[in-house]
């Protein structure tokens, strides 16, 4: 019998049947699992960004809330106070006011636009998008224009708008013949959060429409002719239809436009300062009022702390509910 020519050191082995047959081959090392290797091969590249929200965010965080338990103007040493700043905001007037303006300026920028932007964002996707597309890019890009202006420019245009004296809103109710409904927009307790309020309405439309009409991309259109054919109404197919697949991304709107609300400064700085009697102040304004004005830092920086408290707990709130409606 004939035998194969076998290696030395690992014989061939014949069996009974008379078939020649090889040992098996040495076992290989193991290896690194694949999500350890593409950790490994991550980390280099996360060491900047850590380093950066370190820098930027976590030892500013700390220090403020340090700050927020001393008495300190800023200069010289910090007093240690311990929680006397908190419990001075529990009484104070002027804080819970900023508060309430601040509930009126997230009906602004996140439940106004958010149903608004639906509205529209169904309307340009459903009915001028299959006829007119280019018209839908026009408008598209018109209505998210003023989320691209930086917020002085478009402050101060609002400003010159509503004027007592020669703004372009009461020069146009004059020209109507309206002239009892002329009024000093920015400058009366009655109607400057209702005037900021519109002015907030009008710069973060755009957002939510644009996000929203990303998010129509993705249904199927199907869905929309089978309705139609059952008899179902324009208003129908949005609410039962529209509303239930986009659901992620009117989550992801209402949060951040309601995160963008609570932290409201820029727009409060240029049109209002606050006032007039503090009827358009908002916490993140009262915090700056302390922290430059007064030189009062360990209050600004217990506002402060307050109001990036409140953010957290309500992200995590909405990111629960999301999880929870996702499952």
């Amino acid at each position: 019998m004939t035998l194969r020519h076998q290696d030395a050191a690992a014989p061939a082995v014949e069996p009974a049947g008379g078939v020649t047959t090889s040992p098996p081959p040495p076992a290989r090392p193991r290896r690194m699992g694949r999500s350890a290797e593409r950790s490994g091969g991550y980390l280099p590249y996360l060491v900047p960004g850590v380093l950066l929200f370190i820098a930027v965010i976590a030892v500013p965080v700390v220090m403020n809330v340090g700050i927020s338990f001393t008495k300190w103007q800023g200069v010289g040493d910090p007093e240690w106070t311990g929680v006397d700043q908190y419990q001075k905001l529990l009484t104070d007037e002027t804080f819970w006011l900023s508060f309430r303006n601040n509930l009126a300026l997230i009906l602004a920028m996140a439940v106004v636009p958010t149903f608004l932007g639906l509205l529209l964002a169904t309307a340009l996707f459903d009915v001028v998008s299959k006829k007119h597309p280019r018209t839908t890019t026009a408008l598209r890009a018109a209505f998210y224009l003023p989320q691209v202006l930086p917020a002085a420019v478009a402050g101060i245009v609002w400003t010159w708008i509503l004027h007592p004296e020669f703004g372009g809103m009461n020069a146009f109710l004059r020209l109507v013949g309206l002239d009892s409904w002329a009024q000093n927009w920015l400058g009366d307790e009655n109607t400057a959060l209702l005037s900021v309020m519109g002015v907030l309405v009008w710069i973060q439309i755009g957002y939510p429409l644009v996000i929203f009409m990303a998010g129509l991309q993705r249904v199927d259109p199907q869905l929309y002719e089978a309705a139609a054919l059952d008899g179902a109404s324009w208003w129908r197919r949005m609410w039962s239809i529209t509303v239930p697949q986009i659901r992620q991304e009117i989550f992801v709107v209402l949060l951040t436009c309601t995160i963008a609300a609570l932290k409201s400064f820029d727009k409060i700085f240029v049109l209002t300062r606050g006032g007039p009697g503090g009827s358009t102040l908002t916490p993140a304004y009262f915090s700056f009022q302390n922290f430059f004005e007064k030189a009062n830092v360990g209050y600004g920086a217990a506002i402060a702390t307050v109001l990036a408290a409140i953010i957290v707990v309500l992200s995590f709130l909405f990111l629960r509910a999301q999880n929870r409606e996702e499952r």
